[in-house]
């Protein structure tokens, strides 16, 4: 087991660059910027505490289930759609750089590119999907459909969309990746991920909806199914 961990600690690289400096300095700006007061209710709620850790878990096992195409292109369902929902996009942003340290570390093997990850497989994609997620809820009718639909189900395949164009971008800028490789390579894979993430997180808030209303952070069956 010791020989185990060794080996595993021995393949990570821990040198960091000017621009994974960069990234960490964005990314702690923009955790400052959005510092969620729900941290309190975490706190205090021992119930939420225990859904937030099971989330968590589930997400980082989902992250490990990922296809290495190669070196920093990484292809698998992210989940955090479904975070939004039942947290809200602060405190999922939050929450969500813990597997975002632990992918980093243990399949990256660059803790360097934790604050790269954690802005283009977290922070944006979650800001984007929370834009859409409000915009929706104030242009569309109050129905259970458009909130599963829209709210989760689209809403989980374009965050795919979001975090593989942003992470294209910066493995171009920061490993001087070619454009041709990263289009045939990793862009042109995302219609077959973004049904299957869309899919996935439908299914879960459908569950949630149907099971666990109360644990979605800001649905209310007044709203959606009783209101007409």
């Amino acid at each position: 087991m010791w020989d185990f961990w060794a080996n595993r600690f021995a393949q990570i690289e821990w040198d960091i660059s000017p621009l994974q400096c960069l990234s960490l300095f964005l990314l702690a700006l923009w955790i400052y910027a959005i510092w969620p007061e729900e941290l309190q209710q975490v706190l205090k709620n021992k119930g939420l505490q225990w859904r937030l850790l099971l989330t968590l878990i589930v997400v980082n096992t989902l992250w490990l289930l990922n296809a290495s195409i190669q070196v920093g292109l990484h292809l698998h369902f992210l989940g955090i759609v479904t975070c939004l929902l039942m947290f809200g996009w602060r405190l999922a942003t939050v929450a969500l750089l813990l597997p975002s340290a632990f992918f980093s570390v243990f399949v990256l093997k660059q803790p360097a590119e934790f604050g790269a990850f954690s802005l283009f497989a977290i922070a944006i994609p979650l800001f984007c999907a929370f834009v859409l997620y409000s915009r929706s809820y104030h242009l569309f009718p109050k129905h259970i459909f458009v909130f599963i639909f829209v709210g989760a189900f689209i809403n989980a395949g374009l965050s795919t969309v979001f975090h593989q164009f942003s992470w294209a971008f910066w493995l171009w800028w920061s490993m001087d990746y070619d454009w041709g490789v990263l289009i045939d390579n990793y862009l042109m894979l995302i219609p077959l991920l973004a049904f299957p993430e869309a899919l996935l997180n439908g299914m879960a808030v459908t569950l949630l909806v149907v099971y666990q209303p109360q644990w979605l952070f800001d649905y209310s069956d007044r709203e959606y199914l009783w209101r007409k």
